[in-house]
C-alpha cells in the first residue's frame, strides 16, 4: 500500500472509533451533539476547552464522561477565591527521616493528571490563574526552581458560569488564548429534556464505557496533524483570522470600529487543527472551507474583544463574527 492509502485506512479506522466514542458519551450526556463534537475536537487536537453555561446544564457530567470514554486519568479542582497556586501545582514539604536527617520532598498537586477539570475557573484570583499558564502551554510546571513535566496527553476542560456574581474574576487574555475552543452550552430543547428526565430519574443511570486508551488518543492526535489541508482552506483560515485584526489593511470598517484587539497567530493554528477534527467527526478525509466557517465562532470568540464604545452600544462579538464570516460563504466548500 502507498503512504496515501495507508493514511486513508488509518483515518477511516479512527473515524469508526470516534463514532463509537460519541455513542458512549451520549448515553450519559444526552443531546447537544455540537457540544460533544467541540469537546472531542479539543481532545483530538491536543488542546483545551472552555465550557460556558448556566448551572445544571451538565458541564461537569460531560467532563467526567469524557475522562472515562477517552481512557484518561482525571482530576478535578473546584476553583474558589481562596485557592492558591500550590493547591494546583503542589509544593515541597520538609521530611524528617528516622536518623534525624531532613530533606525536601515534592508532593504533586492535582494538575499532574491527563484530564484536569477546572470547575468554575473564573472564581480564582489572577494569581492562581497564572499557575495554569505554563501547564496549559508547555505541559510543564516549575516548582522550587525545578521543571516538572506533566506528561502526555494533558488537557484542561474548564467550566464557567456566565453569571456575574460576587467573588468572580475575568480570565486573563493570555489564559483565554490557551483554550483551543470555547464551548457554549444552552438549555436543551423540549424533546431532549424529556429524554434527560427519563434517563436520569430512574433507579439506574446509564454508564459510559472506555473506548480509547491513552496511547490511542496520542496516536489519533498525531494522525489528525497528518491529514491533508487544501490551499484554499489554508488561505481562508488566514484571511478569516486576519480580518478580525483592526490594524490589518483588509479588515472591514465594522471591525476597525468595534474591535479593540483581534486574534493572534495561535488562533490560526487552533483553527487549522479544529477544521481537521470536524472533518474527522463527520467522516471526511479532509477539511473544507465550510469547516472553517463552522468553527470560526468557537475558535475566535474568546480571542478578541470589543472596544468600550461597541460594548456601550450593546454590540456582541458573536454577531460580529457571524456577519464577517458570512462574507466567506461564497467560496468553494471543498478543499
Amino acid at each position: 500500500m502507498t503512504n496515501t492509502e495507508n493514511l486513508v485506512t488509518e483515518i477511516e479506522l479512527l473515524e469508526a472509533k470516534i463514532t463509537e466514542a460519541k455513542a458512549s458519551i451520549t448515553r450519559r450526556f444526552i443531546g447537544q451533539e455540537r457540544v460533544v463534537d467541540l469537546a472531542l475536537t479539543a481532545l483530538l487536537c491536543g488542546g483545551h476547552g472552555l465550557l460556558i453555561g448556566l448551572p445544571g446544564l451538565g458541564k461537569t457530567r460531560l467532563v467526567e464522561t469524557l475522562s472515562t470514554v477517552m481512557g484518561l486519568n482525571g482530576n478535578r479542582i473546584q476553583f474558589t477565591p481562596d485557592l492558591m497556586p500550590a493547591d494546583i501545582l503542589g509544593s515541597e514539604i520538609l521530611d524528617t527521616a528516622e536518623d534525624g536527617t531532613r530533606a525536601f520532598r515534592f508532593v504533586p498537586g492535582p494538575v499532574f493528571c491527563q484530564l484536569l477539570m477546572a470547575d468554575e475557573i473564573n472564581r480564582a484570583s489572577p494569581r492562581t490563574q497564572s499557575a495554569l499558564l505554563q501547564a496549559m502551554q508547555e505541559k510543564t510546571v516549575t516548582v522550587a526552581g525545578e521543571d516538572r513535566s506533566l506528561g502526555l496527553p494533558f488537557h484542561v476542560l474548564a467550566t464557567q458560569n456566565p453569571i456575574e456574581q460576587e467573588g468572580t474574576y475575568p480570565l486573563p487574555e493570555a489564559q483565554l488564548d490557551r483554550f483551543l475552543v470555547k464551548i457554549d452550552i444552552f438549555y436543551p430543547d423540549r424533546a431532549t429534556e424529556r429524554d434527560i428526565l427519563l434517563a436520569t430519574t430512574g433507579v439506574k443511570d446509564d454508564a459510559s464505557v472506555q473506548v480509547f486508551s491513552c496511547d490511542q488518543l496520542l496516536a489519533a492526535q498525531t494522525l489528525l496533524r497528518r491529514m491533508p489541508v487544501g490551499d484554499s482552506v489554508v488561505e481562508t483560515i488566514l484571511d478569516l483570522v486576519r480580518a478580525f485584526r483592526p490594524s490589518d489593511p483588509n479588515a472591514t470598517e465594522e471591525v476597525r470600529e468595534k474591535v479593540a484587539w483581534g486574534p493572534g497567530p495561535r488562533a490560526a493554528q487552533a483553527l487549522m487543527l479544529a477544521v481537521r477534527a470536524r472533518a474527522l467527526l463527520q467522516g471526511r478525509l479532509a477539511p473544507s472551507i465550510e469547516d472553517v466557517i463552522n468553527m470560526a465562532q468557537p475558535v475566535l470568540s474568546h480571542r478578541m474583544a470589543l472596544n468600550f464604545s461597541a460594548r456601550a452600544r450593546g454590540d456582541t462579538l458573536s454577531d460580529l463574527i457571524d456577519e464577517t464570516v458570512a462574507s466567506f460563504g461564497h467560496r468553494e466548500t471543498t478543499a
